[in-house]
């Protein structure tokens, strides 16, 4: 398929509206019925919200699959281009599609480590934590389409495509070589700074974030516990950004599955994080998959022609994935004393 962009901005931004309608309406359906009262999130109802979320990002792509084939016959810019074959090309952008929702699941697996270690490290009760979660989710989807926004403006340029793959690449070996550490929020600058700049209650205040006694102003335990997992959530953005641009040129398609990702990470959290120390193997599966992507974007995409088959990925992708959960749940790590 030729090299060109299928879903320019300038043709679709009625598309990043509508979706993102869509997402604000399913996060106030979320925060106003379904969690309009603060409640404990039990093992069903997450896995019930889990599989919602990837059902949705499934019926959403077999709905762009559907919509790329008749919009690709129907466009006469595209089909002018010798060698252009709409239906080739919706099987691509769907699989593309459902590659980078892989990708993004499998790296979020990172996020929800550390959101085990926050509300840990800030004492927040079952009760509060979707709470934080939801406000988390809404500010990773900013900071998630700005940097959509900058990898689609800067990755045209072929060195900073060879930058990003190595930074992944670096990134993976880190992953595989760095020892188990968990992340301490307090020794973190901007914990630090923020406790400069406002005083902290010491004991959780309820749901809020902020309260007021005698006049002043006090950010609650709660706050902090969110500025900890946004700021984290900017860190690994710089990896699963350029990770999925590895997989398509398309920003519509970086867009639309990493914000599908976002939305089921929630009730990811939730279902997992009681046993997510039981998959020991899945950090380094997570390695190989950055290293694998930063090496389409540095070596393979080149050696192939200039695109690495799609289903390729989404097969290499998906064996290493599955291939570190088996062996976490087959090989059981000796026990440290």
């Amino acid at each position: 398929m030729p090299d060109i962009i299928l879903f320019p901005f300038a043709d679709y931004w009625w598309f990043y509206l509508a979706f993102m309608a869509f997402v604000l309406i399913m996060l106030l359906l979320d925060l106003g019925v379904f969690h309009k009262t603060a409640h404990i999130v039990s093992t069903k109802e997450s896995a019930t919200w889990s599989a919602i979320w990837v059902s949705l990002a499934l019926i959403f792509n077999f709905g762009f699959y559907t919509y790329a084939l008749s919009t690709f016959s129907s466009d006469p810019r595209l089909m002018a281009i010798p060698g252009f074959d709409a239906s080739l090309a919706a099987k691509q952008v769907s699989l593309e599609f459902l590659t980078g929702f892989i990708v993004e699941k499998s790296l979020a697996i990172d996020n929800i480590f550390v959101f085990v270690v926050v509300f840990s490290y800030f004492a927040v009760p079952l009760i509060y934590q979707h709470r934080i979660l939801f406000f988390g989710i809404i500010g990773a989807l900013i900071f998630r389409a700005i940097f959509i926004a900058l990898g689609a403006s800067l990755l045209q340029y072929q060195w900073i495509v060879l930058v990003a793959g190595g930074f992944l690449i670096l990134t993976g070996i880190k992953i595989l070589l760095a020892p188990d550490k968990a992340p301490d929020p307090g020794a973190n600058p901007l914990i630090k700074l923020l406790k400069q700049i406002i005083p902290v209650t010491p004991e959780i205040q309820g749901q809020k974030f902020f309260v007021r006694k005698n006049g002043i102003l006090y950010a609650t335990p709660l706050f902090l516990a969110l500025a900890f997992i946004e700021f984290s959530d900017i860190i690994f953005a710089i990896d699963s950004v350029p990770a999925i641009f590895a997989l398509t040129k398309e920003p519509l398609i970086v867009f639309t599955s990493n914000i599908f990702a976002i939305l089921g990470l929630r009730s990811l959290y939730f279902l997992l994080a009681g046993v997510i120390d039981k998959f020991a193997f899945l950090k380094y599966g997570l390695g190989f998959i950055l290293i694998f992507v930063g090496l389409k974007m540095t070596w393979l995409n080149e050696a192939f022609g200039g695109k690495f088959p799609v289903s390729w990925s989404l097969g290499i992708i998906s064996f290493i994935l599955l291939g570190s959960v088996v062996m976490s749940l087959l090989i059981r790590p000796r026990q440290k004393p």
